[in-house]
């Protein structure tokens, strides 16, 4: 009976969301007038890592076969944007373009560092960040989770970081105190990517002499004595919990707080604690997005406890979509996602295409935002928004005018927030996968590649070298110029209105559209921005429409023009 009690709860809830509902503005220091007023609302922003857009139950609907109660309640209490999107397939860059507001590949090259978490910085200190911005503007600015940015780490030899030499007795010369976060508490890359250990204000924590791996990859490296993978998600939701109980007085008075929360789930190592396992009916997967759903309602509850939820803008979503190796098993495996499709669990929602590849699974990700006063609860927005459109967003919000070249790829969603059905702010988007790019322009999407545009190691297809071969086979001929590569058979266009599963390629009944796509991404990457404004210099020079063409495309090795 409880069972069927349930059941039919849900299906009410998401008639509802679907519907949409009456709303009542609620007179709350966080109303639109307030805005407009000068007063300011906390913001926190919540990343998960690798979740998809089908694992979250108010979008996934019948395709999920996971509980995630607390993003539902964000989402019934809010807003669901239903086409928000991550600029990259991965998560380096995904994180560069939110805490700038700027495409990665508009950058220099990174540090040189070591393997994994020993990743040089991305970031030259002192550039335009979500905490320079919101410390600015008066807020106490707080990062809680993964880094994966890149830092300066002293070493005992004065080498570049890596494996055997770095000094973990020395606080680190760059971390998130030199991005404009006065409160950090941060692991240096991914949960399965050493050293295993936590840097808070860049002074590690604990003794770092032990040597540990976890089950995906068995990445074995250096870790601090007691870190535990299980207990990671924990002790995030801790320190998220602790900064807004300290910053609630403040936030109460004049001292607003900005917190960003990147939580490391459910990117392997499938790591749930006890009081997770076995909770979901898929098993590992799910047991681990349950929790890391439970680390979203402690942030929540943190806010209500302290009395502040009602001045809080909330905004919850994932850094691109999920991992095809990632599923019952704790050892990455290929093409793991498929056994729970069986089961009738989606990860990717409807959209075709995981973590890594040019499909809509790989960037097309949950994405919620409660703000009591201002977002109608049980609303819904169908608009184009890129995860990195935060950076212009909390700008208007606080009432900073951005310099001409900061955040140049970012859009305010304001608007939106406020009222859905608004004209859309974003008209295009350029996104990134680990071989290829693609834009995205109204209904329609240009891939330019003709697979996946990845290797498909772990389950992508088509895999990039088999595409690339049936291509060149289709054309009859190898390529001279790089220009012959703009049109079908290189290229695939999808008209998402029609087709959301990218299951019909229309580039060769469409050339105009082609054309005009890959004219409006040339445009953008020489003008330096995709948003109005004076032209900048991109710091990274001859930027490719195609960035991975394999050598056998070209009649002559030496043409690269």
């Amino acid at each position: 009976m409880i069972a069927q009690n349930r059941r039919i709860a849900r299906r009410t809830f998401l008639k509802a969301l679907g519907a949409g509902a009456l709303w009542t503005a609620l007179p709350t220091c966080g109303s639109a007038e307030s805005v407009s007023s000068g007063f300011k609302p906390n913001v926190v922003f919540i990343l998960a890592d690798d979740m998809g857009y089908g694992d979250v139950e108010s979008f996934g609907r019948d395709r999920c076969q996971i509980a995630t109660p607390h993003l539902d309640r964000l989402a019934s209490e809010g807003m669901r944007f239903t086409d928000a999107h991550a600029n990259a397939s991965v998560c380096v860059p995904t994180r560069v373009a939110v805490m700038t507001g700027r495409y990665p590949w508009r950058f220099g090259p990174p540090v040189r560092g070591g393997p994994w978490g020993f990743l040089g910085t991305r970031l030259k200190p002192g550039c335009f960040t979500l905490g320079s911005m919101m410390r600015q503007a008066g807020y106490r600015t707080g990062y809680v989770g993964k880094w994966h940015l890149g830092t300066l780490m002293q070493t005992k030899d004065g080498k570049t970081q890596g494996l055997g030499n770095v000094d973990y007795e020395k606080p680190l010369k760059i971390g998130p105190p030199q991005y404009g976060f006065d409160d950090s508490f941060i692991l240096p890359g991914s949960l399965d990517m050493y050293p295993y250990a936590f840097v808070r204000n860049n002074r590690w924590v604990g003794r770092v002499t032990a040597k540990k791996g976890w089950s995906a990859f068995n990445r074995v490296g250096p870790a601090a004595e007691d870190f535990e993978d299980t207990k990671v998600l924990d002790t995030f939701a801790k320190q998220a919990e602790k900064f807004i109980r300290t910053n609630a007085p403040a936030a109460k008075a004049s001292k607003p707080f900005f917190l960003y929360v990147a939580l490391t789930a459910p990117h392997t190592p499938l790591s749930p604690s006890k009081t997770f396992e076995n909770k979901s009916k898929i098993g590992l997967y799910g047991d681990f997005v349950m929790e890391t759903d439970h680390c979203v309602g402690r942030v929540t509850a943190a806010l209500k406890s302290a009395g502040l939820d009602k001045n809080t803008l909330v905004i919850a979503t994932s850094d691109h979509g999920p991992a095809s190796y990632a599923g019952r098993k704790r050892q990455a495996t290929f093409n793991q996602l498929k056994e729970l499709e069986k089961d009738g669990h989606y990860s990717s929602g409807i959209y075709r295409g995981y973590k890594f590849s040019i499909y809509e699974g790989a960037f097309r990700v949950p994405y919620v935002a409660r703000w009591p006063g201002v977002v109608k609860p049980e609303s819904q927005c169908d608009r184009l928004v890129a995860l990195h459109d935060l950076a212009a967003t909390l700008a208007d919000i606080v009432g900073t005018k951005l310099k001409p070249d900061q955040a140049p790829d970012s859009i305010s969603l304001l608007g939106l927030l406020r009222d859905p059905q608004s004209k859309p702010p974003r008209n295009s988007m350029i996104l990134q996968a680990t071989r290829a790019m693609a834009i995205r322009a109204g209904r329609w999407k240009l891939a330019l590649c003709p697979g996946s545009g990845c290797p498909g190691g772990w389950g992508n297809s088509p895999k990039t070298l088999d595409a690339w071969k049936k291509a060149i086979a289709d054309y009859g001929r190898k390529v001279a110029k790089r220009e012959e590569l703009i049109q079908a058979p290189f290229v695939q266009l999808f008209d998402l209105s029609d087709d959301p599963g990218e299951t019909k390629n229309l580039a060769s009944k469409h050339p105009e559209k082609v054309a005009e796509l890959a004219s409006l991404m040339k445009k953008q990457i020489a003008d330096g921005r995709s948003t109005p404004g004076p032209r900048l210099k991109n710091e990274r020079n001859n930027i490719k429409l195609f960035p991975a063409v394999p050598p056998f495309v070209w009649a002559k090795p030496t043409i690269r023009k």
